[in-house]
């Protein structure tokens, strides 16, 4: 399994945007092949600073959503409107395991 941790600050006024675009990818990205989940956080600290962590089954699932049409103009789009940086991590996850043991 991998992770992918995607961190980006947004523009000053373009939250809204922004979040709408995640939700649209979101939507598409749920029916990938090889994706696991996805989730979205704030930070406490950076104001307009936005993370969002998603799982894949493997790098090629991982390579196939970043070539994705779509995903592609949303990525342009994000890069030229709405992001005043962003940063992009892929990790292999080592371990898995909750306080209930699964």
């Amino acid at each position: 399994m991998y992770a992918v941790i995607f961190e980006v600050e947004i523009k000053e006024g373009c939250k809204d945007a922004y979040l709408a675009l995640g939700a649209k990818m979101r939507e598409r990205v749920a029916s990938y092949e090889g994706f696991i989940s996805a989730e979205r956080f704030a930070s406490v600290v950076t104001e307009g600073k936005i993370c969002s962590l998603s799982f894949w089954e493997s790098e090629q699932a991982i390579a196939r959503w970043k070539q994705d049409m779509e995903h592609l103009i949303c990525q342009q789009q994000g890069r030229e409107q709405l992001f005043n940086d962003y940063r992009i991590r892929i990790a292999h996850v080592e371990r898995d395991y909750t306080m209930a043991g699964t």
